[in-house]
């Protein structure tokens, strides 16, 4: 998987790759797709929700710019794969999920790996982030946003970066974000697929249902 899907399609940041490499990806799939663990797919987990291919987790991550003690709010726990991640890479991370059955079988799967230490899982909803707990060194969102949600950017330390997918059903852009005092500096990081961010500063519920959003894939 780092070699081929990850390394053979550009990743090069080597800390990446290497928490990529100790994180068993196994762990965080359901035990009908074991076979699928490692291939190069989104693949369902419970609640109707994803696990990311390998790829745009390690896009994503790099994108951050992790580096040990940054604080890291992560919008979407889902399986805890992501946070998983980051918290091998040293990151302290502040994960939120709408689903409270996602995120205890997400604590049970970081305790067990020896993470729950520098992973903090809160039910709720993420678009909004977490203003008491800010500022954030990096926001990370695993979920598609009508548009950049301006509660997140408020939550940026000074030189904080935050990844997030935005736009419509069909397509969004995966979406860099980083802040230099008062001001934001964007860059567009390429086309993607993504499940929706439902809340405040995302999508309705209605309007999920009825967009019948597919998996998470990077184009």
């Amino acid at each position: 998987m780092v070699e081929r899907q990850l390394r053979g399609r550009g990743i090069l940041d080597e800390r990446v790759l290497a928490s990529m490499a100790a994180i068993p990806r196994d762990r965080f799939v359901p035990p009908g797709i074991l076979s699928h663990a490692y291939s190069d797919d989104a693949l369902p987990i419970e609640a109707g929700q994803s696990i990311s291919q390998p790829y745009i987790v390690a896009r994503m991550t790099e994108l951050l710019e992790p580096r040990p003690g940054m604080r890291v709010l992560e919008v979407g726990t889902g399986s805890g794969y992501q946070a998983a991640v980051l918290a091998q890479l040293g990151c302290g991370v502040i994960s939120v999920e709408r689903h409270a059955e996602l995120a205890d079988a997400a604590r049970d799967r970081l305790t067990a790996l020896g993470l729950a230490e520098r992973v903090r899982i809160e039910v709720g909803d993420g678009s909004v982030g977490r203003p008491e707990d800010a500022p954030f060194d990096g926001i990370v969102v695993t979920a598609a946003a009508p548009r950049v949600p301006l509660p997140l950017t408020e939550q940026l330390a000074d030189g904080g970066r935050l990844v997030v997918p935005v736009g419509p059903r069909e397509r969004q852009e995966l979406v860099l974000v980083i802040r230099h005092g008062e001001t934001l500096e964007r860059h567009d990081c390429g086309g993607c697929v993504f499940v929706p961010l439902v809340g405040a500063s995302g999508f309705s519920e209605e309007e999920a249902r009825r967009r019948r959003w597919p998996g998470l894939l990077l184009l």
